[in-house]
């Protein structure tokens, strides 16, 4: 038996493996602290036992317990598979249909140890971004792939596999939903109890929807963030010379040091953790490190001077970093700062999102552990220093904007002892409830693209092979080419050329971490294009394999939040959520192989609804049609909604797709002609 029909042969009972517990060398979650009360510990104890017979109980309950009490979760780390886990080629997976070997592929590539942030604890990003609860949910997964056929649906409940249950070859093969609880039970203090008795789970985006790529996910979206910000805040095109500052190179935010180097920036990332750095600096994706600030502050001042292109990561705190910047502009007079954001997983700030600078790395997951509550005021604390020497920046010719990671929402909360209300400083006059003093960087750079429905399209060559990669790129590139040729808007034409350029630039930026994956921003006809040039390439066996086809949850369509995704929706309605779950609702009969739905992701629990999809191209007509049907719902869905609370853009580009799609037809609002109108209603 090959080591992957092992591990499609269901939990390994006969005999139990060995219990090596937590590996050494290994990056491992920072510890949770739930707060069970006697009851739930043995709730959360018999939920854990169910997945195994009676006469194995009795061994594996103390050991469930010990990790309860000393994890804040039962991971079962006995059950963590002694295989190199990866995406392997698809052909390699026992499966008895090609969609659930692409569904296998996909699951371990968000739990490659390359890919994963905590691998043992099945966290792919974000610290707390889980693709299951526990391993023996990964075993029965996997066994259950491997058993469907095409007039069957796999039903996951936040990690937990439910079961097969009968469908038919044009549903989708496998539905997901993590976390979602009841409303008014959605508090992280709530999650925190309902995450450690096994009974939901938080997903991040395309972590339990496994379509994570990587940090490439989202190296393009802040290459696209960075150059637009220039564009808009700079008033340049060419950034060389020009200083970003920001934190993390953890999952996601990893990106942030290649995607400075790509548009020829200077990037200083600050990260607390030496594992994740030096993991990214091994990866290439950074350049230099250094845990000098003086070091960092030299180093800086050269790579301005001869406007080189440079990612430098600094081992420290962020807080520091930035309160050196303000000494330097205090002292000399010299800014040395154009850019800056923050990508900590401030979504998390109590449990290891945030490590506040007033500790060091170790010395803070201890108090995290020992004494929450000392360590959540030395957190706000912190929130406050940081934002204060932000604003003392923000003085002189330098921006910020939030980076949907709740860093604002969170500093805003901040409160200190003696006045819990007042957070840091980030109060607009006359803002709404969801704005700051600094924008999110959908309301000011991002959110026109969504309007014109591009965001985070994606796909996955399941061969493993990095020439179908190159093919994908020529063919990408091909139709974006053949759309500008045939006359585009000169707002969607500087899209395109972006995109163009990314593409182009791709191989030799060594983007590629895991799965054989790209990310492209592409609009709706982009994407349909490219879908089907993939399909066709298949078929002609130009492409060895299925293509996987997907995107971040962080779309046009597939996310509600208010503070990040639909931040820039005006109409009252930016909380609430139908977009996200009609998105997913629509994907599901309209040919996804899988589709998911979330609560939390970026900005956190219970601060967002969002949903993502698989659909694997396989070359028949049949995945054709699906991709033609699927895609466009993706993006006008989205589209449709922006336009409806009163966007220009989406506006413009509503009445477009309908004029070439008779099939849409969309209800198109009315503009309020004379705001006296409106006074004199009120006045009555």
């Amino acid at each position: 038996m090959s080591r992957l029909q092992a591990l499609c042969s269901g939990l390994p009972l006969r005999p139990l493996p060995e219990n090596r517990g937590r590996r050494a060398g290994v990056p491992h979650a920072p510890v949770r602290t739930p707060g069970l009360s006697p009851a739930e510990e043995q709730l959360a104890l018999r939920n854990a036992l169910r997945y195994f017979p009676p006469d194995t109980q009795e061994l594996l309950a103390p050991e469930f317990a010990r990790e309860l009490r000393l994890y804040g979760h039962i991971y079962m780390y006995r059950f963590c598979p002694d295989i190199e886990m990866k995406a392997y080629p698809v052909e390699q997976y026992p499966c008895r249909t090609r969609a659930a070997a692409a569904i296998m592929h996909m699951i371990m590539n968000n739990l490659d140890p390359a890919v994963a942030q905590f691998p043992q604890e099945l966290v792919t990003y974000g610290g707390n971004g889980q693709v299951f609860s526990n391993w023996a949910q990964f075993w029965l997964t996997m066994s259950y792939l491997s058993q469907m056929t095409e007039e069957q649906t796999l039903v996951m409940y936040s990690g937990h596999p439910l079961g097969l249950f009968p469908s038919s070859p044009g549903a989708p093969r496998l539905v997901i939903t993590n976390g979602m609880v009841i409303p008014n039970y959605s508090s992280r203090m709530e999650y925190e109890k309902l995450f450690a008795m096994g009974v939901t789970m938080y997903g991040q985006m395309t972590a339990g929807s496994y379509c994570y790529i990587g940090p490439q996910g989202i190296v393009h979206g802040t290459v696209l963030t960075v150059l637009n910000a220039g564009r808009r805040y700079l008033g340049v095109q060419d950034l060389a010379g020009k200083v970003f500052v920001t934190s993390g190179l953890g999952g996601m935010s990893g990106a942030q040091a290649k995607a400075a180097v790509i548009v020829g920036c200077i990037g200083v990332i600050a990260e607390v953790d030496g594992a994740a750095l030096m993991k990214r600096h091994k990866q290439g994706w950074l350049m230099e490190v250094t845990d000098s600030l003086d070091r960092c502050i030299e180093r800086l001042r050269e790579a301005r001077k001869r406007k080189e292109a440079l990612s430098l990561g600094y081992h420290g705190n962020v807080v520091d970093l930035w309160e050196r910047l303000v000494r330097e502009l205090d002292t000399t007079g010299e800014l040395l700062v154009d850019l800056g954001s923050d990508q900590t997983s401030c979504h998390n700030p109590f449990n290891g999102g945030y490590y506040p600078v007033q500790l060091g790395f170790a010395e803070a997951q201890s108090l995290m552990a020992s004494d929450p509550a000392a360590f959540k005021a030395l957190v706000q604390e912190s929130l406050r220093r940081h934002v204060s020497a932000i604003n003392r920046l923000a003085q002189e010719n330098f921006f910020f904007w939030d980076y949907g990671n709740a860093f604002l929402l969170e500093a805003q909360r901040a409160g200190d002892a003696g006045s819990p209300r007042t957070g840091a400083d980030v109060g607009k006059t006359g803002a709404n409830r969801t704005e700051f003093r600094y924008p999110s960087y959908v309301q000011h750079i991002m959110g026109d693209i969504f309007s014109q429905g591009f965001g985070p399209f994606r796909w996955v060559c399941t061969s493993g092979d990095p020439q179908d990669l190159v093919v994908t790129d020529q063919l990408a590139m091909s139709v974006l080419e053949e759309a500008i040729a045939g006359g585009v808007n000169p707002a969607v034409e500087q899209q395109y050329v972006d995109n163009i350029r990314w593409i182009r630039e791709a191989s030799q930026h060594r983007l590629v971490v895991g799965s054989q994956a790209r990310i492209l921003y592409s609009d709706q006809k982009g994407r349909v294009a490219i879908a089907v040039a993939f399909n066709q390439a298949i078929a002609r066996g130009k492409i060895k394999a299925p293509v996987v086809l997907s995107r971040d949850h962080h779309d046009v369509s597939g996310t509600d939040s208010p503070f990040r995704e639909t931040s820039n929706i005006c109409d009252g309605s930016a909380f609430c959520a139908d977009m996200a779950v009609q998105n997913f609702v629509g994907g599901a009969f309209r040919g996804a192989t899988w589709v998911a739905l979330h609560n939390g992701g970026g900005v956190g629990w219970g601060e967002v609804i969002n949903g993502g999809f698989g659909l694997v191209l396989d070359g028949t007509q049949e995945a054709e049609q699906k991709a033609k049907m699927m895609l466009s719902w993706d993006v006008s869905n989205g589209v449709a909604r922006r336009c409806w609370s009163g966007n220009r853009k989406a506006y413009e580009i509503i009445c477009q797709t309908m004029q070439e799609d008779r099939g849409l037809v969309v209800t198109l609002p009315h503009e309020v002609a004379d705001q006296r109108v409106l006074q004199r209603a009120l006045r009555l």
